[in-house]
């Protein structure tokens, strides 16, 4: 029996762990073929050897791609359509946690980091891959990963939360845009997932928080974004653009308030900035009290 994305090419960002890595799985699991995109070139090797070893070695390839740089994406995009003749979906997924901590106590750089990886990466992933969809003529599926923090107050800091809500706004503008090209553009804006990117260095720590603010009787797993993607890249969401598909386990309905509030809250302690997964180092650094409070 045909997966439902049978015969449809796909490019993936921050495909080498987590959300990313279980949605390129999915994906050729159900038929496609896959073009993984990553800034971390190690964790790429090793999910390229896991599809190996799940048998779709011949349908995937991967290349190390930093999002926030426009030449890397158009390369991306490029390479997909090089190796497998055309593209139909891309899913702008990559990310990192970004600047934390107090407002006052966040330096320009972090600030202009967390923006280009959340939100200029999109934006280029959004622009290339609309301009070969529409050179072919066939429509075709953009997807992006927001954020329930990007939905309201309390979900992530203050960076994060900015940068997932732009997705959210240009998911909606670009889908009224590309809709007469047929060109579906959607975004999934999950809650708390069990990544390295949730984690954050501290799983029990962090999960046992995230559980705590999570109606579901368990945490989020990239699978379910996986899921949630491998729908919206389909025919059976063919009427479907413009739209947020919240995927938390009911955290939103419950009024999030993942990392508190005041002077005590998580983000208000310390300051620096997350990389995630990328493979390279965050920096943290301690506040002193009275400017951050």
């Amino acid at each position: 029996m045909a997966g439902k994305l049978e015969g449809k090419v796909a490019v993936i960002t921050g495909a080498a762990s987590g959300m990313g890595r279980a949605t390129a799985l999915r994906f050729l699991d159900e038929g496609a073929q896959v073009m993984l995109g990553d800034l971390n070139a190690d964790s790429g090797a090793a999910t390229m050897a896991l599809i190996g070893e799940r048998g779709h070695g011949a349908s995937a390839r991967f290349s190390r791609c930093d999002v926030a740089e426009e030449t890397e994406v158009e390369n991306l995009v490029d390479q997909a359509v090089r190796e497998f003749g055309r593209l139909d979906c891309i899913y702008n997924n990559a990310g990192v946690g970004g600047a934390f901590g107090p407002i006052s106590e966040t330096t320009i750089e972090e600030w202009d980091y967390s923006v280009a990886v959340l939100l200029r990466g999109v934006f280029l992933g959004m622009k290339h891959a609309s301009a070969v969809l529409k050179a072919q003529g066939q429509g075709g599926v953009i997807l992006s990963t927001a954020s329930i923090a990007g939905l309201g107050g309390g979900g992530g800091p203050h960076a994060y939360s900015a940068a997932k809500a732009a997705v959210v706004n240009l998911t909606r503008c670009v889908a009224t845009e590309l809709a007469h090209h047929r060109i579906r553009v959607n975004a999934i804006a999950p809650g708390a997932i069990r990544t390295p990117l949730l984690h954050a260095g501290r799983p029990e720590k962090m999960e046992a928080m995230a559980r705590a603010k999570t109606p579901w009787p368990r945490l989020g797993e990239p699978e379910d974004i996986a899921a949630a993607a491998a729908f919206l890249a389909s025919d059976d969401a063919e009427f479907i653009t413009g739209q947020v598909l919240v995927v938390d386990g009911g955290a939103l309905a419950a009024g999030p308030d993942f990392w508190g509030h005041g002077p005590e809250a998580t983000f208000m302690r310390k300051a620096g900035v997350n990389r995630g997964s990328t493979g390279a180092e965050g920096t943290v650094r301690e506040i002193g009290r009275g400017r951050g409070d």
